[in-house]
């Protein structure tokens, strides 16, 4: 009866295979998969390749599992890498950037996932808390990232090099979020905001910057939706302020 049954499964054709692993979101059930037979190893990959979107919220990633994946993913245009985090108090605490929760990347991994095939034709991206990346990684990756429209690269160390890479390489760029980003300037704000026409969306919540910084990134892009929203109250007020 097994033998039946085994062979059974060796009349599935590889394209339905792969239409089936498609519908399957545990990589720990894709690895396993995988492992069954050359057959339904092949399938994994093909499903792989289908895919337009990966997320690895809530795994444990390193650089090469990452690298590996998103390698195989020749469709994709969405992916999404991050950490959590432990919020307190609408403040976050850093220490749980070495947690064993969520993806754990460092600039050698963005640099092995920027040579996939798929990163040019990525339209969002999440590199969301991850503490291990610094702006040697980040501009390696963003700078083949050209089809690039959302952005969210909030909770990270990146200064305003990152800043310079992204306004020089997605001119497509619709949102982007730098939560508490706190090593980025107002140079680097209102270069990315100059350069990025389409930008329609930026948050800057936990950012180090002055009030003129944001009256700066509204004089260059008027309807610019700058979050949080109570900043912008404040602008409005500083704007009808009597020059003294």
């Amino acid at each position: 009866m097994k033998k039946e049954e085994e062979a059974e499964i060796d009349r599935l054709p590889i394209d339905l295979l792969a239409h089936i692993f498609v519908f399957i979101t545990s990589f720990t059930d894709l690895a396993q998969a995988s492992s069954v037979c050359k057959k339904w190893k092949v399938g994994v990959k093909q499903s792989l390749a289908r895919r337009e979107n990966l997320s690895f919220a809530g795994w444990k990633m390193d650089d090469d599992s990452t690298a590996r994946l998103v390698g195989y993913a020749y469709s994709l245009r969405e992916l999404e890498m991050y950490s959590l985090f432990l919020f307190s108090s609408l403040s976050f605490s850093m220490s749980c950037s070495r947690s064993r929760w969520g993806c754990q990347i460092s600039d050698n991994g963005l640099y092995r996932i920027s040579l996939a095939k798929c990163i040019g034709n990525l339209i969002s991206i999440s590199l969301w808390g991850l503490t291990g990346i610094t702006d040697k990684g980040v501009v390696q990756l963003i700078s083949r990232a050209n089809s690039l429209q959302h952005l969210n690269i909030g909770g990270t160390f990146i200064t305003d090099e990152s800043l310079y890479a992204i306004a020089d390489s997605c001119p497509q760029l619709k949102s982007i979020i730098l939560w508490s980003c706190r090593h980025v300037t107002e140079n680097g704000l209102l270069f990315l905001v100059n350069k990025c026409r389409k930008l329609e969306s930026i948050n800057l919540w936990g950012t180090r910057v002055s009030v003129d910084c944001f009256i700066g990134l509204l004089t260059i892009s008027p309807a610019l939706q700058i979050k949080p929203e109570g900043v912008l109250l404040n602008v409005g007020v500083a704007a009808m302020l009597p020059v003294v």
